[in-house]
C-alpha cells in the first residue's frame, strides 16, 4: 500500500468525519428542540388538566382530554428517542466511520464504483451514500465475495457485478491506524489485532471481522430451524447477535425487537453480551434463561436448574435410558396421546372454594366439561367449560348485587372509592343514575368473589399435577426401562411436589400436559427464538419452547464438544433428530470449526483433548504453551496457585480460575480471598468484574476469560472421558494464557500420548 494511496483514504475519512460532525451538531439541535417542547408539554398537562369527576357531561370532556394530551406526549416521547438513537450511531460513526470498501464494475455501467462498508449508513445532504450499512444487500459481497464475477441478492433478485477491489482499514479515533488489500473476507491482520486485544466485560460485535460462513448464518431469512454447530471460540454467538442484528434490519417493517427471545445459558452470559446490538444501533431482543423461564412458568413450585442437576448428578449415579426417555421426543409424543385421548371421568376436576365452602362443586364442573363434543381438543373443551361456569359466576353476581349489604356499602363509599369502582372507562356510560348504581353494585361482588374469578380464569379447578402422576402410571415405557425404575420415578415426582419442588427432568412434560389440557402457555407474538448452548437442553425442552413460541423460526447454536450435561453427539446427528422431533420443513445446519478465541498453543492443547479434535481448525495466532503446574498438598497447590494468579494479573485484565463444581469454588474462593482480591461468581450473579474470579466451569459458558487457571485437574479429579467436555470448556475459555493445576498426579485425559509434552510447559514434576 502507498503512502500516497493511504493519504487519500485518509482525506476522504476526515471528509466524511466532517460531515457526520455537522450533522451531530444539527440533529443535536433537533434533540434539544425536541426535549424541550416534550417538557412543556408534560409541564402544561400536570398544570392545566383539571379533573371534574361530578357532572357527566364535564367527565366525557375531561376524559377525552386526558387521552388527547397522553397521545401529545407518547408521539413526542418517541420522536426524542429516535432523535437521541439517530445522535447515538452518528456519534459512533465518527469515530470510525467505516472498515471496508469494495470497488465494483456493474454491467451496464462505464466506471467503476467506490462502496465502503461501515456499521450503519450515512448520506450526504444530496442523499449520496458516503457509507453503507453492513446488512445492506450489497454489502454481502464484502463479505462473501472474492475479485472476480459475484452475485449478491437484493428485494429486486439476484443481480451480478465484477468485484475489483477488497479493502479493509482499521480506524481508530477517526484515524486509520492500517489498511491492506486483501481477496479473502478478513485478513489475517485484521483478526491478529482485533483477537490480540484484551478482553472486555461485555462482548464486541465483529461487523469488521465477520467471516464468510458467520455471514451465511446471519444471512439465512429461509430456514425454520437453523443448527448452528460451532467449536468453541468459532464466533458463533457473536455471528448470532449480527443475525438479530441483520434480521430487524432487513424486516423492519415487520419485526420489533420484542419478537426475538434468546434463551442465555446463565446471566453472566446475559449481561456480557447486553452491549453488541445497541452499539448496531438496535434494541435488545428479550432474554431469559431456562432457569428464569420454567420459574415464570411454575409460579410457587422451585424447579430445579441445570446447574442444580449437574451438581447432583456428580454426587449420585445417574440411570441414563431412565433420563434419555424422559427427555426424548416419544416421552411428549405420549403426553400428547395421553391429552388427545383422556376421558372426562380421569380428569383430576376440584371444587372451586370460597371462604370454606364449595362454590362449584366438582363434579358438576365434570358434567359441565362432558356436555362439549369428545373430538374437540381437551383444551377447546377447557375453554368452554371456564366459560360456562363464568356465565354462572356473572348470574350469582348478578343476584347477590342485589342484597342489603351491597346497597349499605356503596352507601358508606368515599367519593374516591366511588370512582376507583366506576373507573375512567365507564366514566359518562350511564344515562340514568340507577344504571350506575347497579354497576357499582355487581362491582362490589364482583372484587369480593374475586378468589373464585380467579380460579376459573387461571383453570385452577383442575390439578395438574396429580393428572401427571395418573400420566405417569399409564406410560408406555421402552424395552429399557423396568416398571420398578419408572415406579421409583413416580415416588420422587410425588415426593417433591408434596415439598413444592419439581425435577428439571419433569418441568417440560409437565407443562406440556398443562397446556394441551387446560390451554394458554403459548406466545404468539414472538417472530424468532434463539438458544444458546443447546447442547445442554434436552429434545424435550426443546419441544416444548417450539410448543410455547408457535409462530417463531428457531436457531439453536451450541457445540456438542461443550456438553457439560449429558454425551456428546454429532452435528449431523443432532440436525437429525431435530428436524424429526421438530418438524421443520426448512432445517440447516452450519458448522464452524475454525477457532478464534485462543492462541495457537492453547487451541492445539484443547483440541488435542478431543476424539474428533483434528477436525477442528486453530487460528494462527502465536502466544505461550499452556502451563501445567503440578503439586502434591493443598497447602503448596494454594501456594502455587497464588503465585500463578499475580503473575497473569500483571499482563491480564481478567484472571478465572475454573472448577468443576460449586463446592471447589467456594473451597478456593475461602483458601484464597485472604491473600488474593478475588471475586466468587454464582448463577445470580449479572456482571463480569475485572480482575481475578473464581466460578465453576457451567457458569463460564459462553465467557472468555484473558487468562485461565483451572484449578485440581488431577487424575482423581479427572479421571476419564466422561468429564472430557468439563476439561476442553475449559481449557477453551482462555484467549492469551492457560494455567493448569494438578494436586497429585495430573488427569489421564492431559497426561495422553494424544498431548506431546512439548505442546505444554510443565512446572517442576514430569508428567506419567
Amino acid at each position: 500500500m502507498t503512502t500516497s494511496e493511504q493519504a487519500n483514504e485518509q482525506h476522504r475519512v476526515d471528509d466524511v468525519v466532517q460531515q457526520i460532525g455537522t450533522r451531530i451538531d444539527r440533529t443535536t439541535s433537533e434533540y434539544n428542540d425536541a426535549h424541550k417542547e416534550l417538557r412543556n408539554v408534560l409541564k402544561n398537562y400536570t398544570e392545566n388538566t383539571s379533573v371534574n369527576w361530578f357532572e357527566v357531561d364535564d367527565r366525557i370532556e375531561t376524559s377525552a382530554e386526558l387521552q388527547q394530551q397522553r397521545a401529545l406526549v407518547s408521539r413526542l416521547t418517541e420522536n426524542q428517542n429516535i432523535i437521541q438513537d439517530q445522535l447515538t450511531t452518528f456519534q459512533e460513526l465518527k469515530k470510525s466511520p467505516y472498515f471496508g470498501r469494495i470497488d465494483i464494475q456493474d454491467p451496464d455501467e462505464p466506471t467503476p464504483e467506490s462502496l465502503y462498508i461501515g456499521t450503519a449508513s450515512f448520506v450526504d445532504d444530496d442523499e449520496n451514500f458516503l457509507v453503507y450499512d453492513w446488512r445492506a444487500p450489497i454489502s454481502s459481497i464484502y463479505y462473501n465475495g472474492v475479485l472476480g464475477q459475484v452475485a449478491y441478492d437484493t428485494p429486486a433478485g439476484q443481480q451480478q457485478t465484477d468485484l475489483l477491489k477488497k479493502r479493509q482499514f482499521l480506524i481508530q479515533d477517526s484515524q486509520i491506524q492500517s489498511m491492506f488489500d486483501t481477496n479473502e473476507t478478513v485478513g489475517d491482520e485484521m483478526l491478529q489485532h482485533v483477537l490480540g486485544e484484551q478482553n472486555d466485560a461485555t462482548m464486541q460485535n465483529i461487523v469488521a471481522t465477520i467471516q464468510r460462513e458467520q455471514n451465511d448464518i446471519i444471512r439465512d431469512v429461509h430456514s425454520d430451524l437453523l443448527v448452528v454447530q460451532g467449536v468453541a471460540g468459532s464466533g458463533k454467538t457473536s455471528a448470532i447477535l449480527q443475525r438479530i442484528a441483520f434480521l430487524l434490519y432487513h424486516s423492519r417493517r415487520d419485526l420489533e425487537a420484542d419478537q426475538i427471545v434468546l434463551f442465555s445459558p446463565n446471566r453472566l452470559f446475559s449481561h456480557y453480551i447486553s452491549d453488541v446490538l445497541p452499539s448496531l444501533g438496535e434494541r435488545n431482543m428479550r432474554q431469559v434463561t431456562l432457569a428464569e423461564f420454567l420459574t415464570q412458568r411454575f409460579q410457587g413450585l422451585k424447579v430445579q436448574t441445570q446447574f442444580e442437576r449437574y451438581e447432583s448428578d456428580q454426587q449420585h449415579p445417574v440411570h441414563l435410558a431412565l433420563r434419555n426417555f424422559q427427555e426424548s421426543a416419544a416421552m411428549m409424543s405420549a403426553v400428547a396421546d395421553y391429552c388427545k385421548k383422556c376421558p372426562a371421568n380421569d380428569l383430576q376436576f376440584t371444587d372451586i372454594r370460597f371462604n370454606g365452602r364449595v362454590f362449584f362443586d366438582h363434579q358438576e364442573i365434570r358434567d359441565i366439561y362432558r356436555q362439549f363434543p369428545v373430538g374437540l381438543p381437551a383444551a377447546e373443551r377447557f375453554l368452554k367449560t371456564k366459560n360456562v361456569l363464568e356465565k354462572r359466576l356473572r348470574k350469582q353476581i348478578a343476584e347477590e348485587a342485589k342484597a342489603d349489604w351491597v346497597r349499605d356499602t356503596i352507601d358508606q363509599l368515599s367519593d374516591e372509592d366511588y370512582h376507583n369502582l366506576l373507573g375512567a372507562k365507564h366514566l359518562g356510560q350511564f344515562e340514568q343514575l340507577d344504571d350506575e348504581i347497579d354497576f357499582i353494585a355487581r362491582q362490589i361482588v364482583r372484587r369480593r368473589l374475586r378468589q373464585v374469578d380467579d380460579a376459573i380464569y387461571n383453570g385452577y379447578f383442575l390439578d395438574v399435577y396429580s393428572q401427571y402422576t395418573a400420566f405417569l402410571k399409564q406410560c408406555p415405557l421402552p424395552a429399557d426401562v423396568t416398571a420398578d425404575q419408572w415406579q421409583a420415578v413416580i415416588d420422587r415426582y410425588q415426593h417433591d411436589i408434596e415439598f413444592h419442588r419439581l425435577a428439571l427432568t419433569d418441568a417440560a412434560p409437565l407443562l406440556y400436559l398443562r397446556d394441551l389440557l387446560i390451554g394458554g402457555g403459548m406466545n404468539h407474538q414472538m417472530q424468532h427464538l434463539f438458544v444458546d448452548e443447546m447442547q445442554d437442553y434436552s429434545i424435550a425442552q426443546l419441544i416444548y419452547l417450539q410448543h410455547a413460541f408457535p409462530r417463531a423460526k428457531l436457531t439453536l447454536l451450541g457445540d456438542s464438544e461443550q456438553a457439560l450435561f449429558k454425551a456428546v453427539e454429532s452435528p449431523e446427528s443432532i440436525l437429525k433428530k431435530l428436524g424429526a422431533a421438530l418438524h421443520a420443513k426448512r432445517s440447516r445446519l452450519i458448522t464452524l470449526r475454525r477457532s478464534y478465541r485462543s492462541t495457537l498453543p492453547i487451541t492445539t492443547f484443547a483440541k488435542a483433548l478431543l476424539p474428533d479434535g483434528d477436525q477442528i481448525e486453530a487460528f494462527n495466532r502465536p502466544g505461550d504453551l499452556p502451563k501445567v503446574v503440578i503439586r502434591y498438598d493443598d497447602a503448596s497447590a494454594f501456594k502455587a496457585l497464588t503465585h500463578e494468579v499475580q503473575t497473569e494479573l500483571a499482563t491480564s485484565g481478567t484472571v478465572a480460575i475454573l472448577t468443576k463444581n460449586t463446592a471447589e469454588a467456594k473451597y478456593v474462593y475461602q483458601e484464597l480471598h485472604a491473600t488474593v482480591d478475588l471475586t466468587r461468581l454464582t448463577d445470580t450473579d449479572r456482571s463480569l468484574p475485572k480482575g481475578v474470579v473464581v466460578l465453576p466451569i457451567y457458569l463460564a459458558k459462553g465467557l472468555e476469560f484473558d487468562s485461565v487457571i483451572a484449578y485440581n485437574v488431577s487424575a482423581e479429579n479427572y479421571p476419564d472421558q466422561q468429564l472430557t467436555g468439563t476439561l476442553y470448556t475449559i481449557a477453551s475459555r482462555a484467549m492469551h494464557h492457560l494455567t493448569l493445576l494438578s494436586i497429585g498426579p495430573v488427569s489421564p485425559l492431559i497426561a495422553s500420548e494424544n498431548i506431546p509434552q512439548s505442546d505444554l510447559q510443565i512446572e517442576h514434576e514430569l508428567l506419567n
